[in-house]
């Protein structure tokens, strides 16, 4: 057991990270573990991939002699270009799968990966199975949001952001529900403000499934329904979790994420264009070092696969160490909160679903 400076005991925890996933790898994932067990003194990390390679890449790292990493082999890697299902079938020892398996077999307490999500998502739902009551697993990431009215800096939790493009009614519901608890449990929030993506606020606007989730969402005493939210809403603080289907979540986050580029490129171009220019720049420089980290996304990196019986957090594949280690610090977030048992127990009390079922 770890102490830490107060010599309070900390409870392990360990975690399995594909080392082989993502735009980068080992380049990514090693530095990454490093960032996470400097900044988690109850962390363990097994790295799952090519041995070899990780042993050469944890002695560049001076991480060869530290006890709290360790290396699992896995002799396969699952390409960001494959396809799912051929991913599923033909590569069952890839450091994706292997690093599930880990989690399934209890070895580890999550899995983090910056691979194929949907091959991550395939496998993880194979290999781990859903909780009881819960049709689909959902991915779900928290975005900067900003109180307008006291400028106080905050986060909104979006689901689905990918796993399903088609939803029904009670998929939203269940999404809901499955938001609400991970937001209360993550951030202290007693009962969070859910807000379903809409093209309006009025109740007549939307598509017959989204009104038909309005009705459920509203119905349910367990969840504090705020209404409709719609796309210029989405970082102003008006609902802690934001339920819409994959296809609209997806869209929205890559178009924040383009937009945050954008921003980031366009305040550099006015600042740089010419001499006087940079010399304003230089005295506005706490200002936009402010901006900068703001629009930072990689502080918000790692998006979690809800609805699952274990826990898999996803990192952006072009992540980069801070961003990687990000994901991790999610992970480690989850299992101090026992995410997984605290959804599939308010799923049992709401929709009366029995234990094991």
């Amino acid at each position: 057991m770890i102490a830490s400076a107060t010599n309070k005991p900390l409870k392990s925890v360990t975690i399995a990270v594909d080392a082989m996933g993502g735009d980068h790898g080992i380049k990514t994932t090693v530095p990454a573990a490093a960032r996470a067990l400097r900044e988690h003194p109850q962390l363990m990390l097994i790295l799952v991939g090519d041995r070899e390679i990780l042993e050469q890449a944890l002695v560049k790292n001076k991480l060869d002699q530290d006890p709290r990493i360790s290396i699992h082999h896995a002799s396969q890697v699952v390409e960001m270009d494959e396809s799912p299902s051929l991913a599923l079938r033909n590569k069952k020892d890839s450091s994706m799968r292997v690093a599930i398996n880990l989690v399934k077999e209890g070895q580890a307490q999550a899995c983090v990966s910056a691979g194929n999500t949907g091959a991550l998502m395939a496998t993880s739902r194979f290999v781990l199975k859903t909780l009881p009551g819960i049709d689909r697993p959902a991915i779900v990431y928290a975005i900067p949001g900003v109180n307008q009215a006291t400028g106080e800096r905050t986060a909104i939790h979006m689901l689905d952001l990918g796993a399903n493009v088609d939803c029904t009614a009670e998929h939203l519901f269940q999404f809901a529900i499955m938001g609400s608890v991970r937001r209360s449990l993550i951030d202290n929030i007693p009962k969070p403000r859910v807000a379903l993506l809409n093209i309006g606020e009025e109740e007549m606007k939307g598509v017959e499934n989204i009104k038909e989730a309005a009705k459920l969402i509203a119905a349910c005493p367990s969840l504090h329904y705020v209404g409709f939210v719609e796309g210029n809403d989405l970082f102003g603080n008006k609902a802690d979790v934001i339920v819409c289907d994959g296809f609209i979540g997806n869209i929205a986050l890559k178009t924040a994420e383009g937009t945050a580029k954008y921003i980031s490129y366009m305040v550099k171009d006015a600042f740089t264009c010419n001499w006087l220019n940079r010399i304003c720049a230089f005295l506005a420089i706490p200002a936009l070092v402010k901006i900068k980290k703001n629009l930072d996304m990689r502080r918000y990196n790692g998006a979690s696969f809800v609805g699952l019986k274990g826990i898999v957090v996803k990192s952006h594949g072009g992540a980069d160490e801070v961003g990687f280690s990000c994901a991790i610090t999610e992970a480690l977030a989850e299992v101090d909160k026992n995410i997984p048992n605290q959804i599939h127990a308010t799923v049992e009390a709401i929709l009366g679903q029995p234990n094991g079922s």
